[in-house]
């Protein structure tokens, strides 16, 4: 029996989805993959675990991914499994936090806008920062993801993550999830798979937390480019200076390799404008990197992750 063939019957009998010889394309927001051996969607963390003993034990080659929106991936075919964690996602209000009603305890598939939005209904807020962003709470807590004066350092509780060196589940304080700008422990240890978080929130009166919602997501729609495919903000911001500007600067608005443009609404996105391949992405990504350093002698940052296979 093959890997595929244990993994399709370990999730017969569990809350999981198997798909195989999966295009990848339309699980990124760029739009943009090749193919995998399986693409598998567990419902919950048990089943989670569960895959990776799995995993383990036959030395099956994987990548997991939460919603994909701040990834490039290869166009090629990865003989091995892509997990998604975007159906786990469960959220519960009020659970987490001793002595501290104002809390949200989530799986770390949960969508950031429904996060913000079952903030909102609760009258909670400190999440509204977060409304907009088109990603999920493990992604958001991998990076640290921050806008708009916000930042899940700001929140983040604790959270529990699965070592799959030793199959443990490890529940953390938020002094030890050793947040940065745009990092986290995460981004150093790539054995440590996010399960879910608790975020410390404040009461707030819900008409004031619907309206700072609401004035970011306009914020948004006027300034970024949301009607093409793109991974968000492509570069990570300089110290002392906004990257997007810099690259706006260097009249780079509007450059196009194949499908892939520097987006001329925002310079520090790059958009899908139709068509677009893994190495058209790349090679612009490379080509704005030189021309700022070129210009300017200062060496530009990539933030979106690619996963090259």
């Amino acid at each position: 029996m093959n890997y595929i063939s244990i993994i399709s019957e370990y999730c017969k009998n569990k809350r999981c989805i198997v798909k195989i010889n999966e295009s990848l394309k339309e699980y990124t927001a760029f739009k943009i993959g090749g193919t995998a051996e399986a693409v598998v969607l567990p419902e919950d963390k048990e089943t989670l675990i569960g895959l990776f003993k799995i995993i383990k034990e036959h030395k099956i080659k994987y990548i997991l991914l939460g919603n994909a929106s701040n990834v490039l991936i290869s166009e090629n075919h990865f003989d091995g499994v892509f997990i998604m964690t975007s159906q786990m996602n469960n959220i519960t209000v009020g659970r987490g936090v001793p002595d501290a009603p104002p809390s949200i305890h989530a799986d770390c598939g949960a969508p950031l806008n429904k996060l913000a939005g079952t903030a909102k209904e609760h009258s909670l807020s400190g999440l509204e920062f977060a409304y907009g962003i088109p990603g999920s709470l493990g992604g958001a807590v991998y990076m640290n993801a921050g806008a708009y004066g916000g930042q899940m350092s700001d929140i983040v509780y604790s959270g529990e993550y699965l070592d799959t060196d030793t199959l443990e589940v490890v529940t953390i304080n938020a002094q030890a999830h050793k947040f940065a700008y745009r990092k986290s422990v995460f981004a150093e240890n790539s054995n440590y798979i996010i399960l879910s978080s608790v975020l410390k929130l404040k009461h707030g009166d819900k008409s004031d937390i619907d309206a700072l919602m609401t004035k970011n997501m306009s914020a948004r729609k006027e300034k970024q480019p949301l009607e093409y495919p793109s991974a968000g903000s492509v570069f990570k911001r300089g110290e002392g200076y906004f990257t997007a500007k810099l690259i706006e600067d260097c009249g780079l608005k509007g450059c196009q390799i194949g499908g892939a443009q520097v987006s001329e609404k925002h310079a520090g996105f790059i958009i899908n404008k139709g068509g677009a391949k893994f190495p058209d992405v790349v090679n612009l990504i490379e080509h704005i990197k030189a021309v700022v350093f070129n210009k300017t002698g200062i060496t530009i940052e990539r933030e979106v992750k690619i996963i090259d296979f």
